[in-house]
């Protein structure tokens, strides 16, 4: 079994290009992030380097392709893939996302998107969530991570806000909340600019605010012992009025994602945190550095907690 090596509680994404460099230095960390679809194989490379990171960290699953909000059910193949890694590797934690990704043609067919497309916030979608995480948690024989998404579009018939229909679904499955800070701030930053008609630096100020104060409400909605870990990523900003902002993982951590994540732990105190740095990955130096920052505001936190 891994240790943290001395480190808090944050992780960073284990990825390819900094496997080498994270087992010559051993950087103390809390855990490290795979995405567990990329390591279904049952031998090669990835498997080996990721065994091997076992033994000197907790290692956190986080998948992308359970389609737990799919109404045509899971995929059995993909549920086994996941308990044999699951079985192999004993992860600290394993998450999916609260979205759905597969769907069934009349005749029958099944079709996957390839994509993580958000819920529609109702009662049905609900009962279809619990029904799906149930079943995962049955096989895993242990509880689940569900996380909040960053969505592009909504339903007509959504009727549920979406921090009820989170909590709702922990209190009913028994799994937890995976906490993506940035994709609250991402959401909140979308429903603001797209009414923009102009892109300037006063505009750009208020909508971050009004981001900000969107996540914070999420998070006062949600109920206390919810989360059980948080994701903190970076986003491009807009360059042209009206254009989506894409939580792409590709930058440092916003401060306005930093000053949202400082509440969540007043909030629901300190818990497991990852640097989530998927696309134009930096050094690994980099991903340490933002990692000891989070460790840092945790300890401020609780510092100045009563």
């Amino acid at each position: 079994m891994g240790t943290a090596l001395g480190g808090g509680l944050a992780g960073i994404g284990l990825r390819q290009p900094h496997y080498q460099a994270l087992m010559a230095q051993l950087p103390p960390l809390g855990f490290v992030e795979v995405h567990s679809e990329n390591f279904f194989g049952d031998g090669g490379a990835p498997l080996a380097v990721l065994s091997a990171a076992r033994e000197h960290y907790p290692v956190s699953l986080h998948g992308v392709g359970l389609s737990l909000g799919s109404a045509c059910g899971l995929d059995a193949r993909h549920l086994d893939k996941l308990a044999r890694l699951v079985d192999r590797i004993e992860p600290v934690r394993v998450s999916d996302h609260a979205c759905f990704a597969r769907g069934a043609w009349l005749g029958g067919d099944t079709v996957h998107a390839s994509d993580l497309l958000p819920v529609a916030f109702t009662p049905a979608s609900l009962d279809i969530l619990v029904r799906n995480v149930e079943q995962v948690q049955s096989r895993l024989r242990r509880p689940i991570l569900l996380e909040n998404l960053s969505a592009y579009l909504s339903y007509a018939d959504d009727c549920i806000p979406e921090p009820q229909f989170m909590a709702e679904l922990c209190q009913r499955s028994g799994c937890q909340l995976l906490l993506d800070v940035n994709n609250l701030v991402v959401n909140g930053l979308n429903a603001t600019r797209q009414a923009r008609s102009g892109l300037d630096e006063a505009s750009l100020v208020e909508d971050l605010a009004a981001a900000g104060a969107h996540a914070l409400a999420f998070i006062q909605a949600l109920p206390p012992g919810v989360v059980g870990e948080v994701h903190l990523a970076g986003f491009r900003m807009p360059t042209a009025a009206g254009q989506l902002v894409v939580d792409d993982h590709s930058t440092e951590v916003h401060a306005v994602v930093w000053q949202v994540h400082a509440a969540a732990m007043q909030r629901f105190g300190p818990q497991p945190t990852l640097i989530e740095w998927d696309t134009d990955l930096p050094e690994l130096e980099v991903l340490l550095a933002q990692a000891h920052q989070a460790d840092a505001l945790a300890a401020d936190v609780m510092a100045a907690r009563p």
